[in-house]
């Protein structure tokens, strides 16, 4: 990856569009300190802090902590993912949104891209809106009666500030290296490493007060020094199993058929169908997450049951680091992963394009024995890559039960965006640099 980086360096086209993403990234980081005004921002990252593993925390990490400081930046490109996720599925639902994807080309491309950023838009004043509303009920703001303007000025900065990230990404796919929204996620991912490396050292450091007798306060978990290198070594092994998941992938052999057309024979050679294990990605990990922790959000909103009720052993039991949670979480996460597979391969559509090319598995005859053999290998595949999905992202969970949660700012769905986000970037220059060799070669 380094070494792609340092050739590509070296061509002065490509380090220009480095530059340019890096100046990209520069902003959004500067954005991400500019705090919205009328915001008491203590009072809210407590308030945050309080409300645990809400869907509030999973906002938090993918704007790289901006949401629980609400700057200009805190909704990040939050609308737009869910935007883009919701225009994906409708696209499926609606035939004429398949049929503009199908058969629009790059015209459709762009409709469908102008849809995805008025929706973005719209999704971003829902939830700027809420985040106004959270902050107002729970006296987050720094101003005692707040009025219209106070609002207004407060939505309308989430709005501007989300609509702009969505932009920046869009300059980065076209004028830098990348997909921009990914890179902007990947960044903001990234962001909160030094922030944990800070709370890790604090943690040895209250362990170490603890040791020599020292009084430490009650809301701090001290850190032992050897729980350090299990996290290190456990990292570096998930983000070893997450780089080889990515590259797996089951090729179902295909056979052309020859035909003769006057006196020249086309076909006869052999290929393959590539199956990916993990062809869904990371969405299933966000959808099975916002659900999940739905119950605990709507109770952290309404309010937080007091210890020794009822109420409060039922959120306990239902808390996102209980075993409760953990297998309701695992669960979804595979339901989620044959959902998203079943939308994004349709056996009978390549068994049908497999026929009309001449194509055909050997073995099977074209038809309905074609289709069945996909789906059964779509099944196992999308099992296999579901659990691997479910294991990713239990781990950190369950890392976080032996040492304390606030431990750890990065959880499995953030490994697997960042390793993901850096193989398609390090992919994209390798592309950059061989169209420029043959480009090359040809002058």
């Amino acid at each position: 990856m380094i070494q792609t980086i340092r050739k590509a360096w070296g061509i002065p086209e490509l380090r220009k569009k480095i530059i340019f993403t890096l100046l990209i990234l520069l902003i959004f980081r500067i954005g991400n300190a500019i705090t919205v005004p009328y915001v008491n921002v203590t009072a809210l990252k407590a308030q945050l802090d309080a409300f645990g593993g809400s869907i509030l925390s999973l906002y938090d990490v993918m704007s790289g902590g901006a949401f629980s400081t609400a700057t200009v930046f805190a909704l990040s490109i939050q609308p737009y993912i869910n935007s883009s996720i919701i225009i994906q599925l409708l696209t499926v639902a609606i035939p004429s949104l398949e049929r503009l994807a199908r058969d629009g080309g790059e015209e459709g491309r762009k409709k469908i891209q102008s849809i995805t950023r008025y929706a973005t838009v719209a999704i971003a004043i829902l939830q700027g809106f809420g985040y106004y509303m959270m902050m107002q009920r729970y006296n987050l703001l720094s101003v005692s009666d707040p009025t219209i303007w106070h609002a207004l000025v407060i939505i309308v900065s989430f709005i501007a500030g989300s609509s702009f990230v969505m932009w920046m990404g869009e300059q980065v796919t076209e004028f830098g290296i990348g997909n921009g929204i990914s890179i902007i996620l990947f960044a903001g991912i990234l962001s909160r490493v030094p922030n944990m490396v800070s709370n890790m050292i604090t943690g040895v450091r209250y362990w170490n007060l603890e040791r020599s007798g020292a009084e430490i306060p009650a809301n701090v978990a001290p850190l032992h020094p050897a729980l350090i290198a299990v996290m290190i070594i456990g990292g570096l092994a998930l983000m070893v199993f997450v780089v080889f998941i990515n590259g797996a992938e089951r090729r179902i052999p295909v056979q052309y058929a020859k035909r003769q057309v006057g006196r020249k024979v086309y076909g006869g050679q052999s290929t393959h169908l590539p199956m990916k294990v993990n062809m869904s990605g990371v969405l299933p990990i966000i959808f099975a997450q916002s659900i999940a922790s739905l119950p605990i959000t709507i109770w952290s909103f309404i309010g937080i049951p007091e210890d020794g009720t009822v109420s409060r052993s039922i959120y306990d039991a239902i808390d996102t680091q209980s075993i409760i949670y953990m297998v309701v979480y695992f669960i979804m996460i595979i339901g989620f992963s044959y959902f998203y597979s079943t939308i994004q391969f349709n056996p009978v559509e390549i068994a049908n394009n497999l026929k009309k090319q001449g194509g055909f598995i050997p073995g099977f005859r074209p038809g309905k024995p074609t289709v069945d053999f996909i789906r059964k290998v779509l099944n196992k595949i999308t099992l296999f890559g579901a659990i691997y999905l479910g294991i990713v992202a239990l781990c950190p969970l369950v890392l976080g039960k032996i040492v304390d949660h606030a431990y750890l700012s990065i959880g499995g769905t953030s490994v697997i965006i960042v390793v993901g986000v850096a193989l398609e970037t390090v992919k994209a220059l390798e592309s950059q640099m061989l169209m420029r060799q043959y480009k090359g070669f040809l002058e």
